[in-house]
């Protein structure tokens, strides 16, 4: 029997909350890998491992938010915790593979290119990995060119994130880039929700082990949620992260008046010293 899939299960609810989700992960991970480029001094593996991580909890936290809207209406959905945690490590490990590799070797277009698949590819994995997490009393089917579809979208959505990741500096164009990031990832999770059928077994008698979303998913995505606030808060109090280009080139305004600054004396002392010398002469 063809099972009714309906992914949007509580209205526009979970998809605003995914994209925000996936928007501040986004403008977090951006805003620590700009922080490696202003500053050569800083800890640069550390800001790095910090947006990797941001990043990937995002995209990790908008699927499963995304996730507690969908259900097959003949069927309970259960899931499996150690394929949903696995999903949440692919996603941060990917997104970190990706932005070290731009973060170390820059952004030519045979590093964002390799870079950008890899990380799309691994976005893609973490969507189909919790989606395999799922145990209902059906099987799934998926459109081949839907999925197709939904992966080109993840390694599109992946190089350009990572190419704004290094290329845009300031503060209000990291937070526009980060929306459009957020518009992309969720495309790419709803995309393959619309991939997916469901063939509900006749009998619905069985037993399957795991958990129900709301006693698995919300306490899980507490500790993404939490990390993403102290990331904040970290961005939040650094000066560098909030200011972006404009601070760090403050100073050069100074140092270039105080080039230009002729090393004679001052035209006043200057004058005097004319007219002191006119009145010797007519003397």
């Amino acid at each position: 029997m063809q099972g009714t899939v309906d992914g949007f299960r509580y209205g526009a609810v979970t998809p605003v909350a995914a994209y925000v989700m996936a928007c501040l992960g986004g403008a977090l991970g951006l805003r620590c890998i700009v922080r490696t480029l202003l500053d050569n001094q800083s800890f640069k593996a550390g800001w790095l491992a910090l947006g990797a991580a941001s990043i990937g909890c995002g995209i990790w936290t908008m699927h499963f938010i995304g996730m507690i809207g969908f259900q097959v209406e003949e069927t309970r959905i259960r899931y499996d915790v150690t394929l949903t945690l696995l999903s949440l490590a692919v996603a941060i490990v990917v997104v970190g593979i990706g932005v070290f590799t731009v973060g170390r070797r820059g952004a030519n277009r045979t590093t964002l290119g390799v870079a950008g698949v890899i990380t799309g590819l691994g976005i893609a994995a973490m969507h189909y990995l919790g989606m395999a997490a799922m145990h209902l009393n059906g099987d799934f089917r998926y459109d081949p060119l839907v999925v197709a579809l939904s992966v080109v979208i993840a390694i599109v959505a992946a190089t350009a994130a990572l190419w704004a990741a290094v290329t845009i500096r300031g503060f209000l164009t990291s937070l526009g880039a980060s929306l459009i990031m957020g518009v992309a990832v969720s495309g790419m999770h709803y995309t393959g929700i619309a991939a997916v059928s469901v063939h509900v077994h006749d009998s619905g008698s069985g037993t399957w082990a795991g958990d129900s979303p709301t006693s698995l998913l919300l306490p899980m995505l507490l500790g993404p949620v939490i990390f993403l606030v102290l990331a904040g808060v970290v961005v939040m109090f650094d000066p560098l992260l909030v200011l972006g280009d404009g601070e760090a080139s403050r100073g050069a305004p100074s140092r270039r008046t105080g080039a230009d600054t002729p090393s004679g004396p001052p035209s006043g002392a200057r004058l005097g010293s004319l007219l002191t010398a006119a009145r010797r002469r007519g003397r």
